[in-house]
């Protein structure tokens, strides 16, 4: 669907919606200086050399093998874990587990400290291909030392975030890769991504290249510190950002399956290429955060759980060639709000996204809202407000593509509840069933293309 901003049946005056989206820009402009202010990690500004720059030409691990550089995994940093506090996670190893959506000849990983109250030290940092589904096990000819401008040991300021060298090393597509990290000193809080929906692992000392995994007897559900994995890509020419909430994070999903739909949607992608269709050879990563919200932050500084508006740097345009950004917000804007949320204004937060992706050269593509009827927090206020704004987004007046998981989902006997076999059983968050529905249903050729011209 082309995206037209001339109205249509129901939409608002072209001079009020200029107006609304002249408002929010004007507000995340603030929100983002006072944000940037108290932290740097927005994607844009590093407290370390860039991989390829002087720490590519010290690392005798640097690749020569071309390709493209792409995101295979990512993940948006949320917050402080709580009961760390004081001493972070001093003289522990930390083995993150995550899941690759494109295969490479060489790697480089980002580490965020954004949440940190002091400086976090990093001693020892390694990567490798994990030995199998559910273990802190390595392939042990895969594992290889991480470096900083061709150091070992990495100091990220509080607020901050690191990107490693490159190291060569044959990452598979769809597969498990562990990155392992080890901090001597205390840190303050953990930067951490809370609803992993996979299980990573943490060992008593400095075990970093421990292949075994003998050493990692606790498990944890959150990814810690690591906020990005980039491969060298023979087979990817760009990465797809999928920016949105629980819904994109995926947390009624299967621990550890890889349901999530942003997942099932790499699958279909990397098929679709090998069917012979003519679809773009792109990456996908999630970058969800359950309770998300287009226009408001959560609490805090920097503030927990960003908004859509104020983390699009960061977390769309601080991801490594980016072609793609397609957008599944807009639910909690309307169930967190303590009275009747205006669709407008929810509508012109939007809109700011897609003129920040569009200055970019990123083609925006958005999905309607999603029932949620039966749920504790649905009445008929707020679902008039869910209609109206899938009413802008079908139109084709915000988004330059539609994927409409609303109607795919929908119960159609009772279009304000979810079809009872895509139900998680919370009438908000899908089954594994229903993630696999927005995938599949979600059209491959909207990828194609650019930001359209500005006229």
């Amino acid at each position: 669907m082309t995206r037209g901003r001339d109205g249509g049946a129901g939409a608002p005056p072209a001079r009020q919606r200029a107006l609304l989206t002249a408002i929010v820009a004007a507000i995340v402009a603030v929100s983002a200086a006072i944000y940037v202010g108290v932290a740097a990690d927005d994607g844009t500004t590093h407290h370390n050399t860039l991989a390829g720059g002087r720490g590519e030409r010290n690392n005798p691990a640097a690749p020569a093998s071309t390709g493209t550089w792409v995101a295979s995994w990512a993940t948006s940093p949320v917050g402080g874990e709580p009961g760390t506090e004081m001493t972070g996670l001093a003289g522990r190893s930390v083995r993150n587990v995550v899941h690759t959506s494109a295969g490479g000849t060489s790697a480089r990983v980002t580490l965020s400290n954004l949440y940190g109250q002091s400086p976090l030290t990093i001693t020892h940092a390694s990567i490798a291909v994990s030995a199998g589904s559910g273990t802190a096990a390595a392939l042990a000819e895969t594992m290889r030392h991480l470096t900083f401008t061709g150091s070992p040991t990495v100091v990220i300021p509080a607020g901050g975030q690191v990107i490693s060298d490159i190291v060569r090393i044959a990452v598979p597509h769809d597969g498990d890769v562990l990155v392992t990290t080890y901090s001597p000193t205390p840190s303050g809080p953990v930067t951490y991504h809370p609803h992993a929906r996979q299980i990573s692992y943490v060992a008593e000392g400095e075990h970093t290249r421990d292949a075994t995994g003998a050493a990692y007897t606790e498990q944890s559900t959150f990814w810690r510190y690591v906020t990005a994995l980039d491969v060298l890509s023979n087979e990817s020419d760009g990465t797809v950002v999928v920016l949105g909430d629980s819904l994109t994070d995926g947390i009624t999903s299967t621990t550890g399956a890889n349901n999530r739909w942003p997942d099932v949607l790499s699958d279909r992608l990397r098929d679709a290429l090998a069917s012979g269709r003519d679809v773009p050879r792109y990456s996908v990563v999630n970058e969800g955060i359950s309770g998300n919200r287009v226009l408001t932050d959560g609490l805090g500084r920097p503030a927990e759980n960003p908004s859509g508006v104020n983390r699009f740097g960061r977390d769309v345009l601080g991801r490594t060639n980016v072609k793609v950004v397609v957008v599944v917000l807009g639910i909690n804007d309307i169930l967190r709000h303590p009275g009747t949320a205006d669709p407008d204004r929810i509508v012109a937060g939007l809109d700011t996204l897609v003129e920040r992706a569009h200055a970019q050269g990123l083609k925006a593509v958005g999905a309607t809202l999603m029932p949620f009827g039966g749920h504790r927090g649905h009445t008929d206020a707020r679902e008039a407000v869910r209609q109206r704004i899938n009413e802008e987004i079908r139109a084709g007046h915000v988004f330059d593509a539609v994927a409409d998981f609303d109607k795919a989902l929908r119960d159609p006997y009772d279009p304000r509840r979810f079809r009872s076999d895509y139900d998680s059983g919370d009438h908000l968050h899908p089954s594994d069933k229903g993630y696999k529905r927005m995938a599949e249903t979600f059209d491959l050729d909207t990828l194609k293309g650019g930001a359209p011209a500005e006229l």
